[in-house]
């Protein structure tokens, strides 16, 4: 029997987004048969009130994507189970070892990373380490490359490296996956895709959301150490990264480390003119008047909420391209997006006519919804003596091949992970030297920062940042991306 342990198997993740993503999974028919699902939390609950809990939670997300059946709810009503219990102790987790036997374990640890050297010395101690067992860790590891080594070395004295699925769901969704496709499975692309042609990159995770009675984490972490160490470094790796030779999950991440290792170091005696560092003030989101961080946390911080940087790959194929990076809370909506910005025309000779060319772009966006486009030069139909140009987008999402089809359900990108995570396959997963690597370099930000005593400016929230994110793209004669792939 093969067994899939959800630690905080009650929490939020768990609820929301793990066993939602385990139900439409079922549904598909692409959980092993034998696959046994247990929660394991401190709440003292029954196995029962555990198992209705979860119905809620699965039917909820499947009603609105109008896949809910009892059939599939049987099913996963048969591989539910629950215990009670303290993950930190090995003695507490021998009932959990009984329960699963002596069948492969996979174990989602959905709790404080602060618990995760515990929780695995005590999984070694009660057999939840076995050779053929797997452990699955939510983002962040550690809040600095010193802690991050202090978590990982207790894990690695668990689990052997090729047993350590390091999660950012990020990489789960469909067209992130769909970039790697683009680039590599596509001659049109691949050979313009370097410094020659490519004028910079934009990567924008933008959230209406503020931090709210989450600040006691995001204090610590701010949203240097909390989306770009891991989401905006991951994506940049995938944009930037050399063509692997082949799918393998080790060609693929050695590709990706490299990309890390390439990036410039930014000192302190740059870090004002590359990096933005803001914190919202009290202003109005969606219609609706919101608070300062300062005013949600009760008392004054120096946390980011927002941050922008230029990053540099000093390698042959991006040398000289800027790759400019911004996150934040309260910014006017929710978007993630990589924008490619090609270099303009060497030449136009559509000079002084109406509709000058514009410079190609192409628009992978990830939230709110998820799309690739590409914005190209076309003639404007008509009779006129002059030829008269216009820009058009064209999708790339499998979507717009025949209006006719029914467009797939979105996916939670915890589906495409779990899976792969039960599959052994490590591909969308990183690596120790991943994650060291990023930690190094955010680490240089950080005390580029300290260095140089850069304090959060403030931004009002609804709005792009501060002003001086402008500037970081305005002072290379470049502009944030205002294009909308859904106009």
């Amino acid at each position: 029997m093969a067994a899939l342990v959800l630690f905080g198997g009650g929490g939020d993740l768990a609820m929301r987004m793990l066993l939602p993503s385990l139900y439409f999974l079922d549904h598909e028919g692409r959980l092993p048969e034998d696959l046994k699902i247990i929660g394991a939390a401190r709440s003292e609950e029954t196995a029962d009130e555990y198992i209705e809990k979860v119905r809620t939670a699965c039917e909820s997300k499947a009603r609105a994507d109008d896949v809910w059946d009892e059939a599939t709810w049987s099913r996963m009503k048969a591989r539910l189970d629950y215990l009670a219990v303290d993950a930190t102790s090995a003695e507490s987790l021998k009932p959990l070892k009984d329960k699963v036997g002596d069948g492969d374990v996979t174990s989602f640890l959905a709790v404080s990373p602060s618990l995760y050297a515990r929780i695995v010395t005590a999984m070694r101690a009660a057999g939840l380490a076995e050779a053929n067992d797997r452990v699955v860790l939510e983002k962040p590891v550690g809040r600095d490359l010193d802690s991050f080594r202090e978590i990982d070395d207790a894990v690695s004295d668990a689990f052997s490296e090729s047993q350590v699925f390091r999660i950012d769901h990020y990489l789960g969704k469909e067209t992130v996956q769909n970039l790697i496709a683009l680039r590599f499975g596509n001659t049109v692309f691949e050979p313009l895709w370097n410094a020659q042609n490519i004028d910079h990159v934009e990567i924008t995770i933008g959230e209406t959301v503020g931090v709210g009675d989450r600040w006691p984490y995001y204090d610590e972490y701010g949203a240097l150490r909390d989306m770009l160490q891991n989401h905006m470094l991951q994506l940049l790796c995938l944009v930037a990264m050399e063509p692997p030779s082949d799918l393998d999950p080790e060609s693929v991440r050695n590709e990706k480390v490299k990309v890390l290792r390439s990036l410039r170091p930014i000192t302190h005696e740059e870090a004002e003119r590359v990096t933005v560092r803001g914190q919202y003030v009290g202003g109005i989101v969606d219609g609706e008047t919101v608070k300062g961080y300062d005013e949600e946390r009760g008392q004054p911080s120096d946390t980011e909420t927002f941050v922008a940087i230029r990053a540099d790959i000093d390698n042959w194929r991006w040398a000289g391209v800027p790759f400019f990076m911004r996150t934040g809370k309260r910014l006017p909506e929710k978007r993630t997006e990589i924008v490619i910005a090609f270099k303009p025309l060497p030449h136009s000779i559509f000079d002084g006519r109406e509709g000058e060319p514009q410079a190609n772009r192409m628009i992978i966006e990830l939230q709110p919804e998820e799309d690739i486009s590409l914005t190209v030069m076309n003639k404007k139909a008509g009779l006129d003596a002059q030829m008269q140009l216009q820009p058009i987008k064209m999708s790339l999402s499998w979507g717009f091949r025949d209006k006719t089809e029914t467009p797939p359900r979105r996916r939670i990108a915890y589906e495409r992970l779990l899976l792969d995570a039960l599959n052994g396959d490590s591909t969308l997963f990183v690596r120790r030297d991943e994650a060291e690597q990023a930690w190094k370099w955010v680490d240089e930000v950080s005390q580029a920062w300290s260095d140089g005593n850069v304090k959060p400016q403030d931004y009002v929230a609804g709005t792009w940042g501060p002003d001086t994110a402008d500037m970081l793209m305005a002072r290379t004669g470049r502009d944030w991306n205002t294009i909308d792939v859904r106009d």
